[in-house]
């Protein structure tokens, strides 16, 4: 043992006083002191770096024991030897522990929620999408610094999901992490998209087909239904307007009375499901059952607010609750006016299937590959959109 180092005992530390001075040091050897004041012991550890003395504080004492000290000493002499100075590395790795604290998945996550993906899709969906994170990624990857998650790290999250047999909800949240991750990429937090590495590795999710009727005899049948439910004139007219519009019921509930432009005849609806905004062509029938509603809720923002609040829209499972109600239970959906339209109006009206995909809602891209915009093929839409009406009525008002 190097003779000119651990010069001091355990007792020696724990007994040393300052002898009525106002500071004494106490030193074990290799540049580390043990610094006693009246009321305190601290651990220093003096060198030289470029000609100049430093400092380094090593701990308090006895927090910080005697052999403790001496390898943080150690430790600061191998930085030495390496020509780096240990209260510069010192700082850098505050520095670097405070960056993985402020860039953890978390962090990121919530960041990209609000800049991002609050903006770019529906109303509805962005809180799913933030209560999805809060409950099945937070717990389990939210802490840690986003480059240092690895692929398995992120398959462990998402099997625990898929073994729940929520294998959607677990292909949904697999989205958003590689959705947070190319944002992280593009403000240099991460270096890739660590998702890719997962493709094949959860189980296919199960294709969700919603109930529809697609045959006209049928249809007929059903608006009859629908023009005589007794329900309130909120969900009445939500029910009759949901075959004319076929939009998705998160969407059609969403309609406020400041987004309907009378003298052009058509509402503009702000935000769909894609995130675009969409023209909807209003028919004359649209327009009588809006007017029959507007003075018994133009008082709300929403067409169809809420029983409960008129600050709020009704329910987004409103129209299939009462489908159901009516004994349309396993044969229609609220989301299945959509399936019938998508069919009828190419199969028995003819009308082409790029013009009804975008009146769905649906991205229509050109041979470019490039989105048309919302107000495309308007005038063609507008008469797609009265002839629905009038087949709809023609139907309806055929008795079998």
């Amino acid at each position: 043992m190097n003779k000119g180092i651990h010069k001091l005992t355990d007792k020696e530390a724990r007994n040393a006083t300052t002898e009525g001075a106002r500071q004494r040091k106490l030193a074990d050897g290799g540049g580390l002191t043990l610094v006693v004041r009246p009321t305190s012991k601290a651990w220093w550890l003096r060198y030289r770096f470029h000609g100049k003395e430093r400092t380094l504080t090593l701990g308090s004492y006895p927090r910080t024991s005697l052999k403790e000290a001496r390898a943080a000493r150690d430790e600061a002499l191998k930085l030495l030897d390496q020509g780096i100075d240990p209260v510069d590395y010192r700082r850098m790795e505050q520095r670097r522990r405070q960056t993985e604290t402020a860039d953890t998945f978390q962090s990121i996550a919530l960041e990209w929620y609000e800049t991002i993906h609050k903006h770019e899709v529906g109303a509805t969906t962005h809180p799913k999408n933030l209560r999805r994170m809060e409950m099945h990624l937070f717990p389990y990857i939210g802490r840690m610094p986003i480059r240092d998650i690895t692929p398995p790290d992120a398959l462990s999250t998402l099997r625990r999901i898929e073994q729940k047999g929520h294998v959607d909800n677990a292909h949904r949240l697999k989205t958003i992490i590689g959705q947070v991750f190319r944002y992280a990429v593009g403000i240099g937090k991460a270096e890739r998209d660590i998702t890719v590495d997962l493709r094949g590795l959860l189980r296919s999710p199960s294709v969700k087909h919603y109930a529809a009727i697609t045959d006209p005899e049928q249809l007929g049948d059903l608006l009859r239904v629908l023009w005589g439910y007794e329900g309130t004139p909120t969900v009445s007219a939500a029910l009759k307007l949901a075959p004319l519009f076929f939009l998705r019921p998160g969407d059609l509930r969403q309609m406020q009375w400041d987004q309907i432009d009378w003298q052009k005849a058509q509402w503009s609806a702000q935000r769909t499901k894609n995130s675009d905004p969409l023209i909807v062509p209003l028919a004359d029938q649209a327009i009588e059952i809006l007017r029959e509603l507007e003075p018994i809720n133009g008082r709300s923002p929403y067409v169809f607010p809420s029983a409960r609040s008129r600050a709020r829209p009704m329910s987004e499972n409103a129209v299939t609750a009462a489908l159901i109600n009516l004994g349309y239970k396993d044969t229609m959906t609220g989301h299945g006016f959509r399936a019938t339209a998508r069919t009828l109006l190419e199969e028995e009206l003819r009308f082409p299937v790029a013009i009804i995909e975008m009146q769905m809602a649906h991205r229509v891209r050109d041979v470019h590959g490039r989105a048309y915009n919302r107000t495309q093929w308007l005038d063609e839409r507008r008469k797609m959109m009265q002839t629905w009406a009038d087949y709809l009525e023609g139907l309806r008002n055929v008795r079998s």
